[in-house]
């Protein structure tokens, strides 16, 4: 039992048993009152306000980078990286962590054997834009009896912008060609004979009425290696960004759950900065190639997928 004086701790054997200096425990209460410490208290609530706005700017939770690129582009600020990562530390607030997705194992039971050699090869950043697109299906849970829809986007490799998307409520084959019907229907959408649309070897992409599909509209078709969610690494990346950063419990039924995903989406890709894009948008980085900008990403490692969780089916 702790020795007591005058109904107090006795300072000296605590000091004892939490193994400090007297001498550097009353330096630490000093400093406690100092205007220094007071005042630099003081700017790290202020700076972590200020976090804090750009953490929840548009209603979606952020990262540290994606806060950094935020503060600079949309409130004028300039903060360091390591900064912010420790004020984040410092007052609890913590980066969206994503879930693995247990249909994927179940989709690759049920494909057929129409399968496509892997013709991108992870080249994910090279050509143009609408050059190579990614495609897949995920998975999302909503409303209080955890009903589950899916949702399947095509994606610009390159400029990682979401081209077309649509959510369904069952994984029939319909809603994965409405998806490829939305992409050739945009008028600001140029697809050229060089347009390369990769996927994995899911039942959908391998049936004879998808690849017939693409096929009328002149689009290659590329699939992944068995087994190997890093041959399509971008779109399972976003997948895992995008169940981070969705408010799926606020999604009570079907119609809250497609206005979310409307509203993420135009979101992410007209609002939502990206590091290896020189801190632009997907939308502006595509104006930027479109207009003559040298492609950021070409030299980026293809191992980035090292990096993804397998967080689609």
């Amino acid at each position: 039992m702790a020795q007591r004086k005058k109904n107090k701790l006795n300072i000296t054997y605590m000091c004892k048993i939490a193994s400090v200096s007297r001498s550097g425990y009353y330096n630490y209460v000093k400093n406690l009152t100092s205007e220094k410490y007071l005042n630099r208290e003081k700017l790290d609530e202020l700076d972590f306000e200020d976090i804090v706005s750009a953490y929840k700017y548009r209603n979606r939770n952020k990262v540290a980078r994606a806060i950094k690129m935020c503060l600079e582009r949309d409130y004028k600020i300039v903060m360091n990286l390591k900064k912010i990562r420790g004020l984040m530390k410092k007052y609890g607030l913590k980066c969206p962590i994503r879930k693995a997705n247990p249909y994927r194992r179940m989709a690759k039971s049920i494909k057929t054997n129409n399968v496509y050699q892997n013709l991108l090869e992870r080249n994910f950043y090279e050509g143009r834009p609408f050059e190579n697109l990614l495609t897949d299906i995920s998975y999302l849970y909503y409303g209080p009896l955890r009903s589950v829809a899916y949702i399947s986007t095509i994606k610009d490799s390159v400029t990682r912008e979401i081209l077309a998307y649509k959510l369904s409520k069952n994984l029939e084959l319909e809603f994965v060609k409405e998806t490829v019907l939305m992409l050739v229907k945009r008028k600001d959408i140029k697809l050229t004979g060089k347009t390369l649309l990769h996927s994995d070897q899911g039942f959908h992409y391998t049936s004879i009425v998808y690849q017939k599909l693409l096929k009328d509209f002149n689009i290659i078709q590329s699939m992944s290696r068995r087994g190997n969610c890093w041959d399509n690494a971008p779109q399972e990346s976003y997948f895992g960004h995008m169940k981070d950063e969705l408010h799926l419990k606020a999604c009570f039924n079907y119609d809250d759950l497609k206005a979310e995903i409307d509203d993420y989406i135009d979101y992410y890709n007209n609002h939502r900065y990206q590091w290896d894009l020189g801190k632009r948008t997907p939308v502006e980085y595509r104006i930027f190639l479109l207009e003559g900008g040298y492609p950021l990403l070409t030299t980026m490692k293809k191992a980035e997928s090292t990096n993804v969780q397998s967080t689609s089916i």
